[in-house]
């Protein structure tokens, strides 16, 4: 079995390999505009099937997997900030509150398609002012959803999540692999 992932993500790529799953990467470029009355749930579903289709469209003997993951915070969603106005922006409105992680995933090979949304729920405690201010300067918020990383230095104001761990950095692993599973390309 041919396994693409198409995703750019380095993430998503690192959790893939740690899977022990072996696979290639080739990126969809794809519209990602929210349509009107679309759920985060369902944004994200439908960007991750439609990042599988653009790829499988060209690879139609491979098994290509697609994912999207956003953050949602008081009905809003968050993607990756645009600058470090927005991030400071994102984290501010995520601080001491619980918001929730959705990944879409889809998974096509040449007889079948499954999809799975899966969601966690994310707790932070308050951000202190100059531990935000330190993690701004790093600029490690502009490359990621809701402008952190839980693997990372926004660890230390994560006290608590429900669900799966792997889904807040952008791949719930155990997901996944039951859906390659039940396409029979694992």
């Amino acid at each position: 079995m041919m396994l693409i992932l198409a995703s750019a993500s380095p993430r998503r790529r690192d959790l893939l390999t740690q899977a022990g799953l072996r696979f290639d990467i080739l990126p969809a470029a794809i519209d990602e505009t929210l349509h009107p009355n679309e759920t985060p749930a369902a944004y994200v579903q439908r960007l991750a099937l439609e990042k599988a289709l653009a790829i499988h469209t060209l690879h139609p003997k491979a098994t290509v997997l697609g994912a999207d993951t956003t953050v949602v915070s008081e009905q809003q969603i968050l993607n990756k900030p645009t600058d470090l106005a927005d991030a400071e922006r994102m984290l501010r409105q995520l601080s001491n509150r619980v918001h929730q992680v959705h990944t879409g995933i889809a998974v096509i090979t040449p007889t079948s398609q499954h999809s799975h949304v899966e969601t966690t729920s994310v707790f932070f405690s308050a951000i202190p002012d100059d531990e935000l201010a330190h993690y701004l300067a790093t600029g490690d918020s502009l490359d990621k959803a809701g402008a952190y990383g839980i693997q990372g230095y926004a660890a230390r104001w994560i006290p608590r999540i429900e669900g799966d761990f792997f889904n807040v950095m952008g791949l719930p692993i155990a997901a996944v692999s039951r859906l390659l599973r039940e396409t029979h390309s694992l």
